[in-house]
């Protein structure tokens, strides 16, 4: 089979490559100059389209097809006037319990901290525990959507919370776009909705990935809008509107023609879509945005460094060969976005690694993206593709063969990745049981090591990682070490008749104690006498990893008449590590354990469920 990458022609010209000093890119992406140039390209596109299905039609029938349906209702979608700045690199508050995977970049999920208090987004609703003063108590329960709001058929998935204001973000089926939901948090840990907005948007949906990201207080979130030849796409641009249950309220457009890029030379494929990233403001009553898009296939892949926000896309395969592909670089100070056509696909967000003035992506030469599933069935054919970011630049930017490393393993089936320091790790279900290792600034060659078990998951351990995956129906944990040049494996722990709870990144949380020492936090299904779901915690020691004990769920999931959001695509369990307190979120009971004679024991719990649900 032939590589789609070319291997780098030597270490000498590679070692040339990393001496070269990184310089941001020279040149960008030019918008539409107008309203009219936009106009005329997306006109001429449509009609392009329209006639070749009529003339493919007569040639055979002799008539034209039948018109094609109605479009349905426009989606609603959300922009915004002014120009946002983000400065600040590091997290206002006190330090995440989220396992985010970029330093100062906060991502979205399911329960976030506030001060003296947790706020779980659940099947739809908003609940709040205090736990400040040695307290474990629950405060309050909101919807997760504004009165008046119908929600049934969204979604509400994620939430971000900056000082005193709580961001939902959701995808509405029924309306046909993303919402962004505010709501005020109080000093006692009430809630009270502000405001909603909608914007026009494809589904966001990731089985890997997060839709939001927070950077100091600016809420960061992208947002694919598909252009079809057969819907009027004046109609589909993106727009939003403030929502308060009103179907009559007017959605305004979010992007002038000047604030959409042209992100492929050649605007001729039947699927196009504008890539959205929002950046606004949540220091404002009113929420201020400014958006940025630009044209591009429908594949996608995207990652938030603290400086910009990255897009991959792909078009449609053909029978031409490998579907053209393009990595946009959008900077979060609002300035033109840059690209270069590259090759190939990241699997999903974890391929990423911008530092030190350089971006390396793990790509797949049969990658899919990550849009809903397509990231869960991996890629083969695997290259690192490392670069400065002077590389990027207009349409004709291009990444060059001799950037593109040819890598071992074929990924395969759920392929892990993960950057841990000056290394990248991978492997996948078609690796057997292998995982490589390499110092993706390096020339050295590829470290590849058995593993005992199967691998679903990379994770770090600080400067070291652990490796999880089945064996015959037991979770094992092995340590990975990761020091000098070499990599090898170190210290195992199994547990019988477990299996993970959760595979998203999020499912996961390591809190470091000392440089080599610390505790790591897993949902945990299991079976055997006590059947259920739990949160098993493991101490580290050097690698050397021993079970410290799980805190586990009591409550069967009755019937809580849940109004949306009735299914955990996000998962519904996390540890929680809090100053010298753990806790363990398992749908709606936080438990808070304790760690005696190095025993992990359960010290007291709520079910914030019961305890606040409605007569």
């Amino acid at each position: 089979m032939d590589r789609p990458f070319r291997s780098f022609a030597s270490a000498a010209a590679l070692a040339l490559a990393l001496l070269a000093a990184p310089r941001l890119p020279a040149a960008s992406l030019a918008p539409f100059r107008s309203e009219a140039e936009l106009a005329r390209a997306l006109d001429a596109w449509q009609a392009r389209h329209q006639r070749e299905p009529a003339r493919r039609h007569r040639a055979v029938y002799g008539a034209p097809p039948p018109a094609p349906p109605a479009p349905s209702a426009a989606a609603p979608q959300m922009a915004f006037a002014e120009s946002v700045q983000v400065t600040g690199s590091r997290l206002a508050d006190a330090e995440s319990i989220t396992n985010n995977q970029v330093q100062g970049v906060d991502e979205g999920d399911i329960v976030k901290r506030a001060g003296d208090h947790l706020i779980v987004l659940r099947r739809g609703r908003l609940f709040t525990v205090r736990i400040g003063g040695d307290r474990l108590q629950a405060v309050s329960a909101a919807d997760a959507f504004g009165p008046g709001i119908d929600p049934a058929g969204t979604w509400y998935d994620e939430m971000l919370v900056s000082e005193d204001t709580v961001a939902v973000i959701g995808y509405s089926y029924a309306r046909g776009g993303t919402e962004v939901g505010l709501f005020d948090l109080d000093a006692r840990g009430g809630l009270r909705h502000r405001a909603t907005y909608q914007l026009r948007s494809g589904d966001y949906y990731s089985a890997r990935n997060y839709a939001s990201r927070l950077i100091g207080r600016k809420l960061v979130f992208y947002s694919p809008l598909a252009l079809t030849p057969w819907s009027p796409w004046r109609e589909r641009l993106p727009a939003y509107r403030h929502w308060a249950g009103d179907g009559d309220a007017t959605f305004r457009r979010m992007l002038p023609a000047r604030r959409i890029y042209r992100g492929i030379d050649d605007i001729a494929d039947a699927e196009l879509v504008l890539h959205t990233v929002s950046v606004c403001d949540l220091g404002r009553a009113a929420m201020a945005c400014e958006s940025t898009a630009v044209i591009g296939g429908s594949g996608r892949v995207f990652h938030v460094a603290e400086d910009a926000v990255y897009v991959w896309t792909s078009a449609r395969r053909t029978t031409r060969g490998a579907a053209p592909a393009g990595l946009f670089r959008l900077p979060l100070d609002g300035t033109a976005p840059s690209m270069l056509q590259v090759a190939g696909s990241p699997i999903d967000q974890m391929g990423f690694l911008q530092k030190d003035g350089w971006l390396n992506v793990l790509v797949a030469r049969d990658g899919r993206g990550e849009g809903m599933w397509r990231s869960q069935r991996g890629g083969r054919d695997l290259a690192l593709l490392r670069l400065p970011l002077s590389a990027f630049g207009g349409l004709d930017a291009r990444a060059r063969d001799s950037q593109y490393r040819d890598l071992p393993g074929t990924g395969g089936w759920r392929l892990q990745q993960r950057f841990i320091g000056d290394w990248l790790i991978y492997g996948g279900d078609d690796d057997r049981a292998r995982v490589h290792a390499l110092r993706y600034a390096s020339t050295a060659p590829v470290q590849t090591l058995a593993l005992p078990h199967a691998l679903e998951r990379i994770d770090a351990l600080g400067g070291d990682g652990v490796l999880v995956g089945d064996d015959d129906g037991d979770l094992v944990f092995t340590g990975l070490r990761l020091r000098g040049t070499r990599a090898s494996l170190a210290g195992a722990y199994r547990q019988h008749e477990a299996s993970q709870g959760d595979h998203r990144t999020h499912g996961f949380f390591y809190r470091p104690t000392t440089a080599d020492e610390g505790v790591l936090g897993l949902p945990i299904l299991h079976g055997g006498e006590r059947p259920g779901a739990s949160v098993l915690f493991v101490r580290n020691r050097a690698l050397a990893l021993s079970r410290l004990g799980t805190l586990d769920s009591r409550r069967d999931e009755a019937d809580d008449g849940c109004r949306a959001s009735c299914v955990d695509w996000y998962g519904n369990a996390r540890p929680i590590f809090i100053g010298g307190r753990v806790f363990a979120l398992m749908g709606y009971e936080l438990v808070e354990g304790r760690i005696d004679d190095g025993v992990m024991r359960e010290r007291r719990r709520v079910d914030f469920g019961r305890s606040l649900r409605r007569d």
